[in-house]
């Protein structure tokens, strides 16, 4: 069955207890556990998830197969039902407020927001070798993880186009999905001698020399062709893109991406809760873990959730205590107002 779908809207509240910026699997499982746990939390997302080309979503278990646009649907219906705010839009700027705790998160169409707390979950971008063809059958024919696709393309004549250090290993992942495979070096430095032999050992071939074009058919793949006019017969191409998390809206708050220590590409770092290095600021989903699938990006948005809501208690237990010792402080009475007693908010 067919989630409804939830309209989203185009306005945003004053202030949020938190605002999830991204509407991915991490970032809808993010505010699920924060709308549950009687949070007010917007989600603003740009409406250009990274595997919006896939036909399908796989290794999710209980939901195997199942559309990328259906997925969403049925996340945003789950964040709509416990209160959850969906806003279309795109982030420019998050920035902390000087003259209070906390965020405003400014768009690039102009509206802003405040924020006690921000999760971050925007994604990546996949940078592709520029070769004629290769963006247009990227996510169909043109595939990067064989745990995603090995077993749509299982038993084809494959072709790894060699783009990192780490295309040796992922020509052997993909031989288990098929016994033709051919990993072309490209502009890559040639196979070590270690690395030919297991090559050589499972029966991959390797073609040397750069691939100017990826060829057609009916818009199926047919082969790469070669700088030297050779065309090499394919059905499927596999290649590791440069993944860049998707964050400069945050160098307000000091956050740049940095390079990831596999080589993959760049990410933002956190820690195991999802705590970045700029105090309120959580991650989670493939901004900080480039290879997670969806699965995994659900589960990081579920447990960053459910630590910014644990921070959010500590501060408002502290605020309760401050009052509690100085009951008629009207200091004191206006924080705890602002802080805990807000419509939505339940800490007191």
């Amino acid at each position: 069955m067919v989630a409804e779908v939830i309209e989203v809207s185009d306005q945003l509240k004053d202030d949020y207890d938190v605002v999830v910026i991204g509407g991915g699997a991490a970032g809808l499982n993010g505010a699920l556990m924060l709308a549950r746990a009687r949070r007010s939390v917007a989600v603003i997302d740009a409406g250009t998830p990274r595997n919006a080309p896939a036909a399908a979503v796989h290794g999710l278990l209980g939901r195997e197969g199942t559309p990328p646009d259906e997925l969403l649907r049925r996340g945003q219906q789950e964040v709509h039902g416990y209160g959850g705010h969906l806003v279309t839009g795109q982030v420019q700027a998050a920035s902390r407020d000087n003259d209070r705790d906390g965020f405003t998160v400014t768009l690039t169409d102009g509206r802003h927001t405040r924020a006690r707390r921000l999760l971050v979950t925007t994604g990546l971008v996949d940078e592709l070798p520029d070769i004629p063809g290769l963006r247009q059958q990227w996510g169909r024919g043109v595939v990067h993880c064989p745990y995603c696709h090995g077993w749509e393309i299982r038993d084809q004549a494959i072709g790894v186009l060699a783009s990192s250090p780490m295309s040796v290993h992922q020509a052997l992942l993909f031989r288990q999905w098929s016994d033709d495979v051919t990993l072309f070096t490209h502009t890559m430095a040639p196979p070590t001698k270690e690395e030919a032999e297991q090559l050589a050992a499972r029966g991959i071939t390797v073609v040397d020399g750069q691939v100017s074009a990826l060829e057609t058919t009916d818009d199926h793949i047919t082969g790469l062709r070669l700088a030297n006019g050779t065309i090499i017969h394919r059905q499927a191409v596999a290649v590791a893109p440069r993944m860049v998390a998707r964050a400069a809206f945050l160098a307000p708050l000091g956050l740049t991406p940095v390079p990831h220590p596999s080589g993959m590409g760049e990410h933002l770092p956190c820690d195991a809760t999802g705590r970045t290095d700029a105090p309120g600021v959580w991650a989670a989903g493939n901004v900080t873990d480039l290879a997670a699938q969806v699965g995994a990006a659900a589960s990081s948005g579920a447990n960053a959730g459910a630590q910014i809501n644990a921070d959010l208690i500590t501060e408002e237990t502290r605020l309760a205590v401050a009052a509690h010792r100085d009951p008629f402080s009207a200091a004191s009475e206006a924080r705890v107002s602002a802080r805990v007693t807000h419509p939505g908010r339940h800490g007191l």
